[in-house]
This record gives C-alpha cells, structure tokens and sequence, in this order.
C-alpha cells in the first residue's frame, strides 16, 4: 500500500459531513492539532467525534462541527473542563454519549477486530448504564453465568493521530511516557491519518527509541503529514510541553462570544503558518511583558 504524504489540508479534504471520526493523544496530550484546526477551517459539519477529549473536542465544537461526541472526558488537564464543551453541554448544542474510560477502550477494540462487540465488567452497577440505554447487558454461556455489559463497537470513518516521528512509508513513533491509545484509534478506522513533528528515514526510526515505542506501523494508516509543532498548544513530549500560558488565554476566551471572536481572527482566521506566527508573537509579547515585569521589580 502507497503511503501519501500530505498537507493538513489534504488530510481534512477527506473528510466528509457526517462521518465518525477519531481523535487520538488524551486530554491536552500529543492531540494533532494542526488537522484539528485544518477541519475547523474546512466546510465538512455534522461529525460524531470520538475522543479522549481535550482542545480537539472543543476547537471543533466552537467551529460548529460537532453533532455528536463520543467520550469518556474532555479536559485541558491543568485547567479540568474544557471550556467550549462545557457550554455545549449546558446549552445543548451537541448530543453526548459519555462512557467509563475503559469502556472507551474497549469500544475501539470490538472496532479493531471487526466485532460487534466487546463484554466487560465495567459500567455494570453504575449510571453509565442509565445514561446509555442502548448499552445492553450480556450472560457468560459458561457455567458461571455472570452478566457483563456489551460495548458496542466503536467503528470510525476516519482516525486523526500525532506522532513525534514517522517514515515515509507510514510508521510512526512516539517519545514521550505514554502511547495511549493511537493505534487502536487507526485500527478501528476504514481510512487514518498521521501528522508528525518530523518525517525522518527509517534507520532514524529503529535508533531513536525502544521498539515499543514504534506504535504505529505502516499498514494502519493512508496518509501521513509532517506538521512542525503540530500538537500545540497541547504537549508533545519529549519535543515540547504544553503551552500553558496560550491555552489559558484560549479557555479565556470562551468566556464571551466578543473574546473567541477575537482569538478566532488572531489566531484561527488564517492557515497553519499564520497560527504558528501569531503564536510566537504571543511568546513575545509575553517574554517582554516579563522582562519589563522584572526590570521594575528589581528598580523598586
């Protein structure tokens, strides 16, 4: 299979409105933001998303793009609710079907092996239960009999992932302390999509890390786009942190339609380099906002 190398908006030119679409990293972790915001910016509509949600859920959400949202959580970690899900919850602009975080996992799994289904104990005893009516229970056939809940499988038109390195050829690699969950996010997608911090050869590959940490290979995805600082402002360890200080100023503005107008012609109106260079003029800005801050401290 040929693997294409594509920009950003090549990727979200796949997309079409109304199909299931998977978002891999986990809350404000290596998410691959740069596809995110290519979508944002893109005609498609009426996604379901399914996510371990973080800004992605929320970006795409303020852009009206979101329908429904599968998940188990959406949050900016250091700050605990996603402030654009939020508001969509408590005014009902988007349906939710919120599930137990292993139930998630397990969703994508019944995907990945073309199953229906998957039993698990999880959820049983709980409110997930209630919430989601359409999760039915199942009976061993064994002699034990025990009841389990049946997560429906999770299937998905299209996953998105982001990874610190990939090959031309389609494998991908993270550095950081977790994989989460991304490769059952492409196992469980008809077509995926990989963006990267670097395309490097694949000898770069084998001797950058532990084999365990090559968790993408190349018969899981269809495209893949090198995107420089393409997580941001989430982190992508060990390349870079989160940027704390730019997604406090992204929760802030959702407070009021008047603020998100005005982060969305700053930083979101334009394409990738024009975000990524308003971004280091933040940094500036700020580095000299501090410098002025501690010139004035040490004069007092």
């Amino acid at each position: 299979m040929t693997i294409a190398v594509m920009t950003a908006d090549q990727v979200a030119g796949q997309l079409r409105s109304g199909m299931t679409v998977g978002i891999g990293g986990w809350g404000s972790r290596r998410k691959p933001m740069t596809l995110v915001r290519a979508i944002a910016a893109s005609e498609v509509t009426d996604l379901t998303l399914v996510s371990y949600g973080g800004p992605d859920v929320g970006l795409l959400i303020a852009a009206g793009k979101v329908r429904r949202l599968v998940t188990g959580f959406v949050t900016l970690d250091s700050i605990p609710l996603e402030p654009h899900f939020r508001i969509a919850r408590q005014t009902g602009a988007i349906e939710l079907t919120e599930l137990d975080e292993g139930m998630l996992q397990w969703g994508l799994l019944a995907a990945a092996h073309r199953l229906p289904f998957l039993p698990m104990r999880a959820g049983l005893g709980s409110d997930v239960m209630r919430v989601n009516p359409h999760i039915r229970s199942v009976r061993s056939p064994y002699a034990d009999g025990e009841e389990f809940a049946a997560v429906p499988a999770l299937r998905l038109d299209v996953a998105l992932v982001h990874m610190n390195r990939a090959d031309r050829r389609g494998n991908g690699q993270y550095l950081g302390p977790d994989p989460y969950f991304d490769d059952l996010f492409c196992q469980a997608a008809d077509r995926a999509y990989m963006s990267c911090e670097r395309i490097v050869p694949t000898a770069e590959l084998l001797s950058g890390g532990p084999v365990q940490s090559l968790l993408i290979n190349r018969s899981m995805v269809h495209g893949i786009a090198e995107t420089r600082s393409g997580a941001h402002f989430t982190s992508c360890v060990p390349d870079y942190d989160r940027d704390e200080e730019f997604q406090a100023l992204y929760a802030a503005a959702a407070a009021s339609p008047d603020k998100w107008q005005e982060f969305r012609e700053t930083y979101l109106a334009g394409d990738e380099a024009r975000y990524q260079q308003a971004v280091a003029a933040f940094r500036e800005a700020r580095a000299d906002a501090l410098g002025m801050s501690g010139v004035t401290g040490g004069r007092a």
